[in-house]
């Protein structure tokens, strides 16, 4: 499938260039005019990659990239401007950018980075347990709920895993205490209910919630969508 490339440029001709450039060499792509039309671009989500100018009306590059990175610190960006100085690059690769490109350039360089940076993200994607919008990663002891980060207590983190590793199976309270608190554990079972509890109110949504209750058994992970 074609990656998705935002481009953020208020240079139109440089804009279209790119755009016309990029879509020639088989990437799909989203175009902004300003900082803010760029940022609201890159949160309807489905971006791969972001070519963003330094110098733009309503927001400058800067403040986009560090409003991107508040929210996503893995999406390949790569800051576009005409200004040479290392301040500007020291500054940009201080704030979360990927790479840094000087105007005027050649479309080659641009495709050869846009490569490079790709490359870097796919191979440094979290692995982990995926299910629906939730990836645990028990490595790096990380949970993102749709790539926004979540924290955890470590017991929730054991018994979020617990269910993402048996998704869409009806787990009893005894069941889950012997895998997160031990089978040597002799406390009240409603000990499941209030950790359920806490782990609902960091992960769910008013439009989609993730753990759900089987009545007189416990609980089973599973993605539910609720109309608005």
């Amino acid at each position: 499938m074609a990656e998705t490339i935002l481009i953020v440029e208020d240079e139109l001709k440089i804009a279209r260039v790119l755009q016309l450039e990029l879509e020639y060499e088989g990437y799909k792509t989203k175009l902004a005019h300003t900082g803010m039309d760029g940022l609201l671009l890159f949160r309807d989500g489905g971006i791969d990659l972001v070519i963003l100018d330094v110098m733009l009306p309503e927001m400058n590059g800067f403040e986009v990239l560090k409003r991107i990175r508040a929210t996503d610190e893995q999406i390949p960006v790569i800051l576009v401007t005409a200004k040479s100085t290392v301040k500007d690059k020291v500054e940009g690769l201080d704030l979360g950018a990927n790479d840094y490109i000087t105007k005027p350039f050649e479309m080659e360089e641009v495709f050869a980075r846009i490569r490079s940076a790709l490359r870097r993200a796919n191979s440094e994607k979290i692995e982990g347990i995926h299910v629906g919008g939730i990836i645990v990663d028990e490595a790096r002891h990380e949970v993102k709920v749709d790539q926004h980060s979540v924290q955890l207590t470590p017991r929730e983190f054991e018994l979020l895993a617990y269910f993402m590793k048996n998704p869409l199976q009806v787990l009893t309270r005894e069941q889950i205490l012997d895998a997160v608190w031990g089978y040597d554990y002799y406390g009240d079972t409603n000990v499941v209910d209030v950790y359920v509890r806490y782990i609902r109110k960091k992960i769910d949504t008013p439009e989609r919630t993730f753990i759900q209750t089987v009545r007189g058994v416990g609980y089973l992970l599973k993605e539910t969508r609720h109309e608005a």
